[in-house]
């Protein structure tokens, strides 16, 4: 029997190449890291050449590899259209990351809009601080992260802003202008723990962090417990048992960014990109009315 190119192994040549190396790309295909290797060795036996040697620690493709790589990338794409043109695209899974602050009001509209955008794919959501989730794009183990923060990194594709909320207990009373406002926040680092302290700090208003958690329950529950105040993005969403602020000042709304992990399709962050711009563009209650009458 002759040798042959198995679409697999190719996949995986393409992976090593545009992550950067084996462990990121079994994290990114869903495979372990013996399974990649596996791969490679497969297409060396096949073309009778090394593909990929050492480099200090990591890796890097050799010229035959390199060469390989390129016709990787065709027959894929060959392969995945013709797929397509008989409606039998292969299923692919698109992880997508993002803080709790974007996941509670947004995943469930976003995960009915990919249905339609992004058929054919699996979409699998992961729910995790800023910080995790950026380490999890450069490892390959999420495609896309929806981040609050600054939009200039090259991976990043703005959607439009979060506007923010001041919360806090029906039964919290604010201190007198001469004792520091007590403040529940995030752990740091925290964008919005950043822009909480720098609003107060611009209109003179001493603060202090009264209370610190790690997850968005834990925020909510301490300023229940009349702990401090909080800010949040809730997309016009009043946490249960909470109260808006509105006697503190305003502060300017947190830029909101699809980040997607290097080699990840276009079209894949520009459909999550574009469904996210919708729905930021649709106020929440509205929103959530129109799914209810799509399901009536």
């Amino acid at each position: 029997m002759g040798r042959a190119l198995d679409i697999a192994p190719l996949r995986s040549l393409v992976a090593v190449a545009d992550c950067g190396g084996f462990q990121r790309a079994a994290t990114s295909l869903h495979l372990s890291q013996a399974a990649v290797s596996q791969h490679v060795r497969r297409l060396e036996a096949a073309t009778g050449r090394p593909l990929v040697e050492r480099l200090g620690r990591g890796s890097r493709l050799t010229a035959d590899g390199e060469k390989l790589l390129l016709q990787a990338r065709r027959i894929l794409a060959i392969h995945d259209e013709t797929l397509r043109d008989f409606g039998a695209a292969a299923e692919r899974t698109v992880v997508i990351g993002s803080t709790e602050h974007a996941a509670a009001q947004l995943l469930p509209h976003l995960s009915a809009a990919l249905e339609l955008t992004l058929a054919g794919h699996d979409i699998r959501f992961r729910i995790d601080r800023g910080t995790r989730l950026r380490e999890r794009l450069d490892a390959g183990g999420v495609d896309l992260a929806l981040l609050l923060g600054p939009t200039d990194d090259p991976r990043a594709t703005p959607v439009g802003e979060l506007e923010l909320v001041w919360y806090a207990s029906p039964a919290w009373r604010r201190p007198a202008a001469t004792r520091p406002l007590p403040v529940v926040a995030f752990d740091q680092p925290c964008a919005l723990r950043t822009r909480a302290l720098d609003t107060l700090s611009a209109h003179g208003i001493p603060a202090v962090i009264g209370a610190e958690a790690i997850q968005l329950a834990g925020v909510q529950a301490a300023v229940g417990a009349g702990l401090g105040v909080a800010l949040m993005a809730t997309l016009s969403q009043t946490p249960e048992g909470l109260v808006a602020r509105e006697d503190l000042p305003s502060p300017r709304p947190l830029p909101l960014a699809v980040w997607s992990r290097h080699g990840l399709a276009d079209l894949v962050t520009q459909r999550v990109a574009g469904a996210l711009r919708h729905l930021l563009a649709v106020p929440a209650p509205a929103a959530r009315d129109l799914e209810l009458a799509k399901g009536a």
